[in-house]
């Protein structure tokens, strides 16, 4: 079975794991250079659920969020290491700039953000709530981002 699943895919296996009462755990982001912050954080995600299921930024959201230089790994490495990871269970890949549209579909139980956000600053969270979801976050592991490592990389050029 892959673990990279168009939306299509995705929902008819939720539908199936939400009739057996599984709690879907959902987040999303770029995971453009993964590093232990990452790593952390997706774990502790699973832990709140019986599914985790990643919702990853296309290359084109990316740029459009971020500029023309990222993403630096692209969407289908991007998809594949976090495919590689044993506590994912699902990556899919969305268009827009926020994952509002796919949560819309997938409808989780949680969903969970790291903590440079609140409920107030994350686009999504209303789309969580009005379908009975709730929103967790977990703090961030200190100086670890994809921008930090491309900064050290920079003054080594």
């Amino acid at each position: 079975m892959d673990k990279i699943v168009n939306i299509q895919d995705l929902m008819k296996i939720l539908s199936g794991l939400k009739s057996q009462n599984k709690t879907i755990v959902t987040t999303n982001g770029c995971f453009d250079i993964l590093h232990a912050g990452h790593v952390r954080y997706l774990k502790q995600a699973k832990n709140l659920g019986d599914v985790l299921v990643v919702c990853l930024n296309s290359d084109d959201s990316i740029r459009r969020l971020k500029g023309p230089l990222r993403p630096l790994n692209p969407e289908p490495d991007r998809a594949e290491v976090l495919a590689g990871l044993y506590f994912v269970d699902y990556v899919a890949v969305f268009e827009e700039d926020t994952p509002a549209g796919i949560l819309e579909q997938i409808k989780p139980d949680i969903h969970v953000k790291g903590g440079d956000y609140t409920e107030d600053t994350l686009p999504e969270a209303g789309i969580i709530k009005a379908h009975g979801g709730i929103v967790k976050f977990i703090p961030l592991l200190e100086g670890r981002s994809t921008t930090n490592i491309i900064k050290k990389m920079d003054g080594c050029l």
